[in-house]
C-alpha cells in the first residue's frame, strides 16, 4: 500500500475515533489484554546489574502471570520463563496461601506471582504449584531445577547469601534444602495448628507491612525466626458461604481488645539445629515489626512496639555475648508509623533511620551506638521511604512528597553533609514514580504514571538520566487503550481549606461532552483511611472504573481528609480518638464546594467507597442523612471491635478503655438516621472485614424497618477477585447511581 493512501487511511481512522470513541464498558475493563498495557509487577535489577527482571501478565490473560527480563547489554526484552511450561497446572492453593495472597492484594493473579533473585545473581527462586524451582542464569541452556517435591505446600523460598541453600516454610515449620543436592532438613519440628515458625502472622502481613517471618544472615549460618504462639487468641468460627455449600472456618482472628500472638525470637544455626533464644524483655503483650542483621553477622536487631503503639524500640544484640542494647525509642501521644528505612552501612559504625519526630517523616543517621550524628533530611514534607546508599560516594537516595502529596518523586542527599535543605530532586516529570534502587545504588528502575498515561517502566543512572526503555507503554498504535484515548476525560487537582486551615486536597474529572450552564450528578469517590490517599497525580486500579463513571455523564470528585499520610503528623493525628467522624467534617467540606458549583446539581449526588470508603460511604448517609441522593458502601467495617488489633488500637486504643470512642465510630450508632437510598455490598468469604460488619447492619435496618438494597458474593474474599464478579459488582454499582442520580437527565 502506498505510503500516502496508509497515511490518509491513519488520519481518517483517528477522526473517526475522535469524533466516535467507542464505548468503555466494565466488561472491558476487566477483560483482556489489560487496557492500562502490560500488567508489571515486581520489577527487580539483577545483583550483578545486567539485567531487569520482573513478572507480567500475558496479552489474552491479564492474571496468569510468567517470569520476564530486559537484557541491559542487548537491550532486548524477552520471557525468560512461561508458568505453564514448568508447571502444566498449578493445582488448588493451601489455605495459607491463599490467606496471604489475600493480603498481598494478588489473590487474582496466576502463575509465577513473586521470585527472588540470590545474592551472587546466579539463580532466581520462585514458588509455583505449591513446589519450589529455581532458574540456572549461569548455565549456558538455562536450566529450570525443581528444588521441592512435596504433597505439601511450601512457601517463602529465599536463597542464602552463599547461594547453597534455599530456606523455606512448610506446613508451619522452618526448612532447608540443598540447591545442589535437593536434599532437605527441617530447621523447627513444633508448628502446628497454634505453633509457627518464620511465618508472618495474620496482622503482621496485613498491618505491619510485614510478609515473612525469618531472615538469613550475612555469613548464610544462621537464619533467625520468629515463633509465633497463636494459642492466646480465642479461636472463633467464621463462615464462607460458597455458592452451593458452608465452610465452617476455626480462626484465631484478634479482635479489637483480645489477646495477640506471643513471640519468640530464635536464631539457628543450619549446622547442628540448634536455636539460641533471644531475650525480648518481660512484657509479652508486644509487637515484633522487623528483624535485621548487622551487615557483621554477628549482631541482630529487633524493634519491639508496645501495644498501645506509642512507643517503638530498636535494639542491638550481640550474639557472642547475648548483650543487648537500645540503640533509640520513638515515642509519641498518638501512634507510631512503622517503616522499612533502617539501614546499616557496611562502611562505617552507623545506620539510618527515619522517624517524625520533628512533625514530618525524615532521615537521621545515627552511630551503631546509638548516638545521633544528624538529621539527613528536613522541612514541611515527608519522606516516603529510603531507596538505596552509595557508601562510596556518599550518598542517599529516597522518595518523597516534597513537590507535593499528589505526586512520589526520587530525591538524593549526602551522609557527610550539615545542610539538610540541600536535597537533590531526581525525577522530574510530574506523577507518581515508584523506584527500585541496585544494591549499590548506582542505577534504579522507575515505574512511573500519572492519570494521563498508564505505568511505564524504564531504567535510569543513579543521577536520573534514561538508560533505556523497559516498557514504554505509549498509548498509541495497537496499545490497547489507545481507540478509547480519544475519550480519555483530564483529571483536575485543587486544593480545599479544612475547619482547622489544613490543606484539603481533591481530584475531579468532569464529564463527557461537558458543557457550560448544565449541572451534572457526582460520583463522590471516597476512601479516607489513615494508610492511603486517592487523590494523586497516578494511575491506578481505580483510574478507569473513573474514566467510565465520568463518560457516563458523571462528574467524578476525590477529596483526602485529615488523619492520611504525607502531609505531616499534625494532618495525621487529628483522627486520633476520631475515627469515622473527622474525615466526615473534611469530606463535607469538599460537600459544601461541589454545591456550589454552577455545573454540579446538588440533588444528585452519590457517595461510594470500598472497604475504609465503604464505612465512610456508610458514615456519610448515616451522619448526614439527606445530604447524599444514593450511597454505596463495599465490604465496610460497621463496628471497630469486630477488626483487628493493630489497625484498630492504632487510632481508637482499646474497647475496653476507650467504649465512647468506640460508640461514636460504630455506623450502628448512627445506623437508624439512615434514609438515603442505600445499596450493601459485602463478599460471603470476607476473611479481613468479616461478612458480620454487614450482617450486623442489615439486622438493625430490617429491625427499624429501613429499605435498603443488597448485594453479597458468595465464596469471595474483601477485594472480591473473580473475573465475573469484578464484573458484576461494578455494573451493579453503576446500575444502581444511574437508578438514583440519572446522568441521562
Amino acid at each position: 500500500m502506498p505510503h500516502r493512501l496508509l497515511a490518509a487511511l491513519t488520519v481518517l481512522l483517528s477522526a473517526s475515533l475522535l469524533a466516535n470513541p467507542p464505548e468503555l464498558t466494565i466488561e472491558r475493563i476487566f477483560a483482556s489484554p489489560d487496557l492500562s498495557g502490560p500488567t508489571l509487577r515486581q520489577a527487580e535489577l539483577s545483583p550483578t546489574g545486567d539485567r531487569v527482571t520482573f513478572v507480567r501478565g500475558r496479552d489474552q490473560d491479564r492474571d496468569l502471570m510468567d517470569l520476564w527480563e530486559y537484557h541491559i547489554g542487548d537491550a532486548e526484552t524477552r520471557r525468560l520463563l512461561a508458568a505453564d511450561d514448568v508447571v502444566a497446572e498449578e493445582g488448588e492453593l493451601s489455605a495459607e496461601e491463599q490467606a496471604r495472597r489475600e493480603r498481598a492484594r494478588i489473590a487474582s493473579l496466576r502463575g509465577i506471582v513473586e521470585y527472588r533473585w540470590s545474592a551472587d545473581g546466579r539463580f532466581l527462586i520462585f514458588p509455583l504449584g505449591g513446589d519450589i524451582y529455581v532458574l540456572d542464569m549461569s548455565a549456558e541452556e538455562r536450566e529450570v531445577r525443581q528444588v521441592t517435591a512435596s504433597e505439601d505446600f511450601d512457601t517463602d523460598p529465599k536463597i542464602s547469601p552463599d547461594g547453597e541453600h534455599v530456606a523455606f516454610v512448610r506446613n508451619r515449620n522452618l526448612m532447608i534444602a540443598s540447591i545442589a543436592e535437593g536434599s532437605e532438613k527441617a530447621l523447627t519440628e513444633d508448628g502446628d495448628e497454634v505453633i509457627a515458625n518464620g511465618m508472618a502472622e495474620f496482622i503482621a502481613q496485613e498491618e505491619m507491612g510485614r510478609n515473612t517471618g525469618y531472615w538469613w544472615s550475612p555469613d548464610s549460618r544462621h537464619i533467625a525466626f520468629l515463633r509465633i504462639d497463636e494459642s492466646p487468641i480465642e479461636p472463633t468460627l467464621r463462615y464462607e458461604i460458597e455458592a452451593g455449600s458452608i465452610r465452617i472456618i476455626e480462626q484465631r482472628y484478634p479482635f479489637a481488645g483480645t489477646p495477640n500472638v506471643s513471640y519468640r525470637l530464635g536464631v539457628v544455626n543450619i549446622d547442628d539445629g540448634n536455636t539460641r533464644w533471644i531475650d525480648l524483655g518481660d512484657n509479652e503483650d508486644i509487637y515484633i515489626p522487623r528483624v535485621a542483621w548487622l551487615p557483621d553477622g554477628q549482631r541482630l536487631s529487633f524493634q519491639r512496639q508496645s501495644r498501645d503503639q506509642k512507643t517503638l524500640e530498636l535494639i542491638k544484640v550481640d550474639l557472642a555475648g547475648g548483650e543487648q542494647r537500645v540503640l533509640l525509642t520513638e515515642t509519641t501521644e498518638t501512634w507510631i508509623n512503622l517503616h522499612d528505612d533502617l539501614h546499616f552501612l557496611k562502611n562505617l559504625p552507623a545506620f539510618i533511620w527515619s522517624s517524625e519526630r520533628d512533625g514530618f517523616n525524615h532521615l537521621y543517621l545515627y552511630s551503631t551506638e546509638g548516638e545521633l550524628l544528624r538529621q539527613l533530611t528536613q522541612g514541611p514534607w515527608d519522606v516516603d521511604a529510603l531507596k538505596g546508599v552509595d557508601e562510596e560516594m556518599g550518598m542517599v537516595f529516597f522518595t518523597a512528597a516534597e513537590v507535593s502529596p499528589l505526586e512520589k518523586h526520587l530525591y538524593r542527599q549526602s551522609l557527610i553533609t550539615n545542610s539538610p535543605e540541600n536535597v537533590t530532586r531526581i525525577t522530574r516529570r510530574s506523577g507518581w514514580h515508584d523506584v527500585r534502587m541496585d544494591s549499590a545504588a548506582r542505577v534504579f528502575v522507575n515505574s512511573y504514571s500519572s492519570t494521563e498515561q498508564p505505568p511505564q517502566l524504564s531504567l535510569h543512572s543513579a543521577d536520573g538520566e534514561r538508560i533505556a526503555w523497559l516498557i514504554e507503554n505509549r498509548v498509541s498504535g495497537d496499545h490497547p487503550y489507545a481507540p478509547f484515548r480519544p475519550g480519555h476525560r483530564p483529571t483536575e487537582f485543587g486544593q480545599l481549606v479544612g475547619p482547622d486551615e489544613q490543606i484539603l486536597h481533591y481530584r475531579i474529572i468532569r464529564p463527557a461532552d461537558f458543557q457550560a450552564g448544565k449541572r451534572y450528578p457526582v460520583f463522590f469517590h471516597v476512601y479516607g483511611g489513615p494508610t492511603h490517599r486517592l487523590a494523586t497525580n497516578s494511575w491506578s486500579r481505580r483510574t478507569l472504573i473513573d474514566q467510565y463513571m465520568a463518560r457516563k455523564g458523571y462528574v467524578v470528585f476525590t477529596l483526602d481528609n485529615r488523619g492520611i499520610v504525607r502531609q505531616g503528623r499534625a494532618f495525621q493525628d487529628a483522627a486520633y480518638l476520631k475515627l469515622g467522624r473527622i474525615e466526615m467534617i473534611d469530606q463535607m467540606v469538599g460537600m459544601d464546594w461541589l454545591r456550589a458549583q454552577d455545573f454540579v446539581d446538588p440533588e444528585r449526588i452519590g457517595i461510594f467507597g470500598w472497604s475504609y470508603g465503604g464505612y465512610l460511604a456508610l458514615m456519610a448517609a448515616a451522619q448526614y442523612p439527606g445530604e447524599f441522593a444514593a450511597a454505596v458502601s463495599v465490604a465496610p467495617v460497621t463496628d471497630w471491635a469486630l477488626y483487628d488489633t493493630h489497625y484498630t488500637e492504632r487510632y481508637l486504643g482499646k474497647p475496653q478503655a476507650q467504649p465512647e470512642v468506640y460508640e461514636k465510630a460504630n455506623v450502628l450508632t448512627y445506623a437508624h438516621q439512615l434514609r438515603d437510598p442505600q445499596l450493601l455490598i459485602h463478599p460471603m468469604a470476607d476473611d479481613n472485614v468479616l461478612f458480620t460488619h454487614s450482617t450486623l447492619l442489615m439486622q438493625a435496618l430490617q429491625e427499624q424497618r429501613i429499605p435498603f438494597d443488597l448485594m453479597t458474593y458468595p465464596g469471595e474474599k474483601h477485594a472480591i477477585a473473580g473475573s465475573g464478579q469484578r464484573v458484576h459488582v461494578h455494573e451493579m454499582i453503576s446500575r444502581f447511581l444511574d437508578r438514583h442520580l440519572n446522568p441521562d437527565q
